[in-house]
């Protein structure tokens, strides 16, 4: 039975026609760290060329790259990516041979990708506008485009999830790894709850790894101060805030779901595994972001 749409009734904040704001910022931080980071906590041999020097966005984030919030910002961008494709090395290990990108912006996993095809197949799911901004990126910088990939253009507002990847080649009742990085705090509470319900409705050996905002009230003085900041610049462009989660609530909604093993590392242990003996001071350190892992 086909599931109705994710956000049906939502209002849509980014700006029709264009590219999601919030992606082009990720895919810049990921291009800055190759470039002024070193050790690379995240290593992406092809984040600066699927940006383009040409992009203003990236010039920009470029010029700010050694100013302490923007590198705060890079060092979670780059932990986030780490972890996440940690966690799925863990899982193709295991004999996951499915990986769902939602909200895949300009990642480029599928385009360095070492396993072969009949180890994974990769499903990169987003808003049609940001794919298709996505795919002339890809050809701009003739970067090759493997057969194991499917693009899924996905409108939350108009599509059910389980059908689009079905349609796309996913077995939806095999073992799957799907990533949300920098998705959840745009949309609402009870909306990532949803997706997190249908992940686990296609397969209970399904894995999840996702970012959180935590609420402004929790954070500390210097930390709401970031949290304004990024705040305002997402609101001007049309991708406002509008999820936010406690860390102890959402492992009560994953197990209340079925998730069984559910991790959630600390800023101190991120930093203790991606961050130490580093000469550059590159480290996390606010508690304004979180990282989870659900299975």
């Amino acid at each position: 039975m086909r599931n109705a749409p994710v956000l049906a009734g939502r209002e849509t904040s980014m700006k029709a026609g264009f590219p999601s704001m919030t992606a082009r910022s990720a895919a810049a931080h990921r291009a800055v760290h190759q470039l002024v980071d070193f050790p690379h906590v995240f290593d992406d041999p092809l984040a600066v060329e699927i940006v383009g020097l040409a992009d203003l966005a990236f010039m920009i984030e470029f010029a700010a790259a050694f100013l302490p919030g923007f590198r705060e910002m890079r060092a979670f961008v780059a932990a986030r990516s780490r972890y996440a494709e940690d966690e799925l090395a863990r899982a193709i290990a295991a004999g996951t041979a499915q990986y769902v990108i939602l909200g895949a912006g300009l990642d480029t996993f599928a385009y360095r990708n070492r396993y072969s095809r009949k180890e994974l197949k990769v499903f990169e799911v987003d808003h049609p506008d940001t794919q298709a901004w996505k795919r002339r990126r890809l050809a701009e910088a003739a970067i090759a485009v493997p057969s194991e990939v499917r693009f899924v253009p996905f409108d939350f507002e108009r599509q059910g999830l389980d059908i689009e990847l079905k349609n796309a080649g996913l077995r939806l009742g095999e073992p799957a790894f799907f990533s949300l990085l920098g998705v959840t705090p745009y949309l609402p509470n009870n909306v990532v709850m949803a997706i997190f319900a249908l992940i686990h409705s296609f397969c209970p050996k399904n894995t999840v790894v996702f970012d959180y905002l935590k609420p402004r009230q929790t954070l500390s003085a210097w930390e709401r101060m970031g949290f304004d900041v990024l705040s305002e610049e997402v609101e001007r462009g049309a991708e406002p805030f509008r999820g936010f989660f406690l860390p102890e609530a959402l492992i009560r909604g994953l197990t209340r779901i079925g998730f069984q093993r559910i991790e959630s590392p600390t800023k101190d242990q991120l930093n203790a595994f991606y961050f130490r003996n580093r000469l550059d001071a590159l480290l996390l350190q606010s508690d304004l972001h979180g990282l989870m892992r659900a299975n």
